[in-house]
């Protein structure tokens, strides 16, 4: 799902993302007569949203201070899948724009944003940036059209206590999918609770469906996006192993219909042993929702049947096709100014550190890093002194997250191919005769009808 979307839907505040498009134009950057570079930048903040537009101005106010010889010119225009097209054939769309992870091939093949290779390499940010993130970026020659900034891939989170009370090891979370059936219905024999628990609403359950059909070898559409391709035998067992757990084993408690917060409240008061999540969700648990921090855990995505992958979201900067040289030696400039100067500069780090401290935010939550090992590494260990979460309770996903293959979202109208798999999680826990084969076949007609538009 667009982590976008995730994190409005779980009451996030993220600076510089959850504000409304706007279709104000932008104007083409340029390199003045003085030798200043001019360039437009969008994901300003709203006059709605005046703290996180007042932070946004600040940066651009000390990028330009530091970078004389380069103007910004902020916009508040924001990715919106419905308007990008036309924005993009109006010349509407700033020179530096924010995306999710979805985007960045069909902006390859339709030559809608600017091969960055050699400014990166020039730059050096080439080096710095984590390679199995930055394949979402690149063509078949390896030649980079965004930047990641922002990364991260689904685990599954589970609760310590519970895992205490059943009898389970709380450091070895389950790896495979017959682990997870195994433990969850351990944790609900011996704890009452329901063992496992699956988000079926607001399109969050064709989110974990699909998270789960990479998890056991299938995919949900075909590379270029125009077919589904869940009607099959991957998807199948992913459905058929939830029906058993919840019908046969009945290890999944009486609970159907879960939404992120929804979720979140019922693990965090102690009736769920895990679900699928990302790191970040430990803000939401322990810090919104009161769970113990003791009692979170998280771990890898668990395989089925070979070591397929998980589902991988974020966000990627994308720069004009239309610039000029300079306009992109500027534009990388702010977007490592802008969002990864805390992964390369000691400062930085420590400077957002502190400032995670004083607003009593969590400092050193571990995720997918955008930036290379050695370089996450050294940033780890400038943040150090100033880190207040339970890193040891992450080792088992951060020993396997790096290395894990990660899988993008499906690329073409993703948010509604979610909303049409949703019905089917949905009916395959709540009814225990449901047809797997026939509602797959039937979603498919569906999500193809939707492809074909």
């Amino acid at each position: 799902m667009n982590r976008f979307a995730i994190r409005c839907a779980a009451g996030l505040s993220v600076p510089f993302l959850l504000v409304a498009c706007s279709s104000a134009p932008s104007s083409t950057g340029a390199s003045g007569s003085d030798g200043q570079v001019t360039i437009t930048v969008g994901d300003r903040p709203t006059s709605s949203d005046p703290a996180n537009r007042a932070s946004f101005d600040k940066r651009v106010a000390d990028f330009q201070k530091a970078n004389p010889d380069i103007k910004l010119n902020p916009v508040e225009t924001l990715w919106d899948a419905t308007t990008f097209q036309a924005q993009a054939a109006g010349g509407q769309l700033p020179d530096v724009l924010n995306v999710p992870f979805t985007e960045p091939q069909g902006l390859i093949a339709r030559k809608q944003a600017a091969d960055l290779t050699k400014v990166l390499k020039d730059d050096g940010l080439m080096s710095e940036l984590n390679p199995n993130v930055l394949k979402i970026a690149q063509d078949q020659s390896g030649n980079v059209y965004a930047v990641p900034t922002a990364a991260y891939s689904v685990g599954m989170i589970y609760n310590r206590d519970l895992f205490k009370k059943a009898g389970l090891d709380p450091d070895k979370p389950p790896t495979t999918w017959d682990e997870v059936r195994a433990d969850a219905k351990q944790i609900a024999q011996k704890t009452g609770q329901a063992g496992y628990a699956q988000l079926t609403t607001n399109n969050t359950g064709g989110w974990m469906f699909t998270t789960q059909t990479y998890a056991f070898g299938g995919s949900i559409e075909n590379e270029d996006g125009s077919k589904a391709t869940f009607d099959d035998a991957p998807s199948k067992a992913a459905l058929q192993l939830l029906h058993d757990m919840k019908w046969t084993d009945k290890s999944m408690g009486q609970a159907v219909l879960y939404d992120i917060p929804g979720i979140s409240k019922a693990f965090a008061a102690g009736r769920i042993g895990m679900f699928m999540a990302a790191p970040d969700g430990y803000r939401t648990l322990v810090q919104q929702n009161g769970l113990p921090s003791s009692a979170f855990g998280i771990g890898p995505m668990p395989q089925q049947g070979g070591d397929h992958g998980t589902l991988t979201g974020g966000s990627v900067q994308i720069v004009s096709p239309t610039a000029t040289d300079a306009e992109k030696v500027a534009a990388i400039k702010w977007i490592k100014f802008n969002y990864l100067n805390k992964y390369v500069d000691q400062d930085a780090a420590v400077t957002a550190a502190k400032a995670g401290v004083a607003g009593k935010l969590p400092v050193g939550t571990p995720g997918l890093p955008v930036v290379a090992a050695d370089q996450w590494s050294t940033y780890q260990g400038w943040i150090k002194p100033y880190v207040n979460v339970p890193l040891a309770q992450f080792a088992p996903y951060t020993k396997v997250a790096a290395d894990q293959k990660i899988i993008p979202e499906p690329p073409v109208k993703a948010q509604e191919v979610y909303a049409a798999l949703d019905p089917v999680v949905q009916a395959v826990l709540g009814n225990a005769k449901a047809d797997i084969p026939a509602l797959l076949t039937k979603a498919t007609g569906t999500v193809n009808a939707k492809l074909g538009r």
